[in-house]
């Protein structure tokens, strides 16, 4: 069985994959498709070395089977279906409030532990969401940005009828104006690069590029003068920054998807103005990822057209080079079996 270890800053290496036989509580998978996300990019780059204990198999946007179960799993069997949410909280406190996602001894799965680039992965049952009956694997990877969103959405308190405003057309940016189009809300999206937002515009969604028009101007326009109920700024600019308290209405609600290693310049008297609020987004809970599942068996959302390619494990460590080279890509699955 094979897997790719990343070696350090722009290296890995194809070898072979330690099977780690299930313990008590814990589940060995044969990973079917892995999906390559920008996370994923920042570790190939060497900007998370601090987490990551090279050499390291790394990758969380999995689907694939059960191939054995350890002492004591119940609820699943071999064979099955599943994704995995790779979050491991048990190191959560009192302190954390019961918001386990991102308490504060959180372990991401695929970063701080051994991940998917590999055929045969041995996670914690309690990771593990089934999958409906006869679905599509290579869609099913998708579950993990897909729950992303989800979360964001939801923490957006998103209702039919209001208007959004996403910032930001990449893989997350495109998968949380769909995921919001599902709540009834008129979506815009926002971004600068054609390929993108030709994408967009193929998948049903209203777009708007600020290299030619007049964002603030033209968010008034769509809404009667009011602005958007709601604000999500995935693109992680600055011109992203200042556009969103300038394009949210009055009480309006922001969430900040992207993450800024820096500090931004954040107009606060637009906050004061306007009564706005802000609302921070990462990863997932419990529920989103249900969420996300029903979404992929419902089959109502295009996923099969955001992926742009699938390439064999093999290719992996050329794949990474080609995407840090800059690329038009937007979701990549490798295929792991």
């Amino acid at each position: 069985m094979n897997a790719v270890y990343y070696e350090g800053a722009g290296r890995f290496s194809l070898g072979s994959c330690e099977i780690q036989p299930p313990r008590a509580g814990e589940v060995r998978l044969a990973v079917a498709y892995c999906g390559v996300c920008g996370t994923d990019l920042h570790i190939a780059h060497g900007a998370m070395d601090q987490r990551v204990r090279v050499p390291q198999v790394i990758g969380h946007e999995m689907s694939g089977t059960i191939a054995e179960l350890g002492p004591g799993v119940q609820g699943f069997e071999v064979g099955e279906p599943v994704v995995v949410r790779p979050l491991d909280a048990r190191g959560e406190t009192p302190a954390d409030k019961g918001v386990s996602h991102i308490s504060r001894k959180l372990k991401f799965l695929g970063i701080d532990t051994p991940g998917a680039f590999q055929q045969s992965w041995t996670v914690p049952a309690f990771t593990l969401h089934h999958l409906p009956a006869g679905v599509d694997l290579k869609l099913a990877a998708l579950t993990e940005p897909l729950a992303v969103a989800c979360h964001d959405v939801r923490r957006a308190q998103l209702r039919a009828g209001e208007t959004a405003v996403v910032i930001g057309g990449g893989p997350i940016g495109t998968l949380v104006a769909l995921v919001a189009r599902e709540t009834g809300a008129q979506v815009v999206l926002s971004e600068v690069n054609p390929a993108r937002l030709a994408l967009a515009r193929s998948l049903g969604l209203q777009t708007l590029d600020p290299t030619r028009v007049d964002l603030v101007a033209e968010v008034a326009r769509m809404t009667d003068g009011a602005g958007a109920d709601v604000v999500f700024e995935v693109s992680g600019s600055a011109a992203g920054v200042q556009a969103m308290t300038q394009i949210a209405c009055l009480r309006g609600r922001i969430v900040v998807v992207a993450i800024f290693s820096q500090p931004q310049e954040v107009s606060l008297f637009d906050f004061f103005w306007k009564e706005l609020e802000l609302k921070g987004a990462r990863v997932y809970e419990v529920e989103d990822y249900e969420r996300a599942i029903d979404l992929l068996g419902a089959g109502r959302l295009p996923l099969a057209q955001l992926v742009t390619a699938v390439e064999p494990l093999e290719r992996l460590p050329a794949v990474f080079e080609e995407l840090s080279g800059g690329t038009e890509a937007m979701k990549v699955l490798v295929d792991c079996r």
